[in-house]
């Protein structure tokens, strides 16, 4: 059996966060779904926990990162091409994200990111399938 993430993330509207994540074309598994928690399916084995944050808290004895001044992680997925890199950022922000860098061209990889409505940062990066061995 493939080891699976579970990648936990606060947020302050559960609804509005689901309603956004939708947008960029990702779904939810109801089963793991209510009114405190939504399972944002990523892959058959990478899921985002999406928590309200007074549930988040009861995981942790630490306060919550402010995202408007800190970095609490850097999400990085996949994309097939460059261009899938920018349509889903400019998804992204379309649909309430901000995008707070320029994209990053490193040659054989590409990212762009943007800012979620809780200030939690995704990036999408492309790498030329030649520099991967």
């Amino acid at each position: 059996m493939a080891t699976a993430i579970f990648v936990n993330l606060p947020v302050k509207d559960l609804q509005k966060s689901i309603q956004f994540f939708t947008q960029l074309g990702y779904s939810f598994n109801p089963q793991f779904t209510d009114d405190k928690a939504g399972c944002m399916v990523i892959s058959d084995t990478i899921y985002v926990m999406l928590l309200t944050e007074p549930f988040f808290q009861t995981f942790t004895n630490n306060e919550i990162c402010d995202t408007r001044t800190h970095t609490e992680c850097l999400n990085c997925l996949s994309a097939n091409s460059r261009e899938e890199v920018d349509a889903i950022v400019a998804k992204a922000v379309a649909a309430g994200a901000t995008a707070p860098r320029a994209p990053q061209d490193h040659g054989i990889m590409y990212g762009h990111g943007f800012r979620d409505l809780d200030g939690h940062f995704w990036e999408y990066m492309f790498m030329e399938p030649t520099a991967v061995k």
